[in-house]
């Protein structure tokens, strides 16, 4: 006797299961044209996780602060089902990082964004050279630094301790952006911008190895890194400098301090 043939197939088991995928518009810039706006179908093949598929569409798990499923809020994991709804939304601002001091690490590209944050006191440490993304996401695990880049591969790395798309090339917007999304303590002129050494008072003296004629004459107010003694002092661009600082400081409502 033969054995049974195959019953009929289900619709399902034919085609692709798919689902609908609304991406925030929030969180437009990292997907094509074409699946801006609204929900948009989207082919599935029911063992990848929905943050696979997300970030197949191009938006980075770091830029996502909910996937909402039929309404209901799901972990990374899920697994999407034939038909179901999912919402993309984009991160809560101010966002909490938590686990360890609010700190950061930069790549290449960010040097001036370095070192505004390092002007506003923010711990900030930064690759001037290219290390390779394997390094810095290490780097990033190591000290549990949030990881700041333009580089969307970078930002997939699972050793990251935790990371965020920088969206601007200007350096003042990227400035706001980073303040805004994560709204770090703000210490004005305690930092080293050239190293993210602490500050300390220095006597003339102390820093005269460092000091041209001019500057001997006219200054008489010091700071020195502890780390790698690079002297500061108020010249030729403090102005310019204390116009980021203030800047800064009016957008948190904060008040100016005005020590070099």
């Amino acid at each position: 006797m033969s054995p049974p043939g195959p019953g009929p197939c289900h619709p399902d088991q034919v085609n692709a299961p798919e689902i609908h995928v609304e991406v925030a518009s929030e969180l437009a810039v990292f997907v094509p044209h074409d699946r801006r706006g609204g929900t948009r179908p989207l082919a599935v093949d029911g063992v990848s996780t929905l943050g696979h598929v997300v970030e197949s569409l191009g938006v980075p798990l770091t830029e996502v602060g909910a996937l909402v499923v039929d309404g209901a809020e799901v972990p990374v994991s899920h697994i999407p089902a034939h038909g179901e709804s999912v919402a993309v939304r984009p991160v809560v601002r101010p966002q909490r990082v938590p686990g360890a001091p609010l700190r950061f690490l930069l790549d290449v590209h960010l040097g001036t964004l370095a070192r505004r944050l390092r002007l506003l006191g923010v711990d900030t440490a930064y690759e001037s050279t290219d290390i390779g993304d394997p390094a810095l996401a290490a780097r990033s695990a190591a000290e549990r630094r949030v990881m700041l880049s333009r580089d969307r591969g970078l930002l997939r790395r699972r050793e990251l301790w935790a990371g965020a798309f920088v969206y601007s090339t200007r350096p003042e917007e990227q400035l706001d952006d980073v303040l805004d999304r994560f709204a770090p303590g703000l210490h004005p002129w305690t930092r080293c911008t050239a190293c993210n050494g602490l500050l300390e008072q220095a006597t003339k003296e102390e820093v005269a190895d460092q000091l041209k004629g001019g500057t001997q004459r006219s200054y008489d107010v010091f700071a020195r890194c502890t780390r790698c003694g690079r002297a500061y002092w108020k010249g030729a661009h403090h102005d310019q400098l204390e116009a980021i600082v203030e800047r800064a400081l009016k957008r948190r409502g904060a008040v100016p301090d005005h020590t070099p």
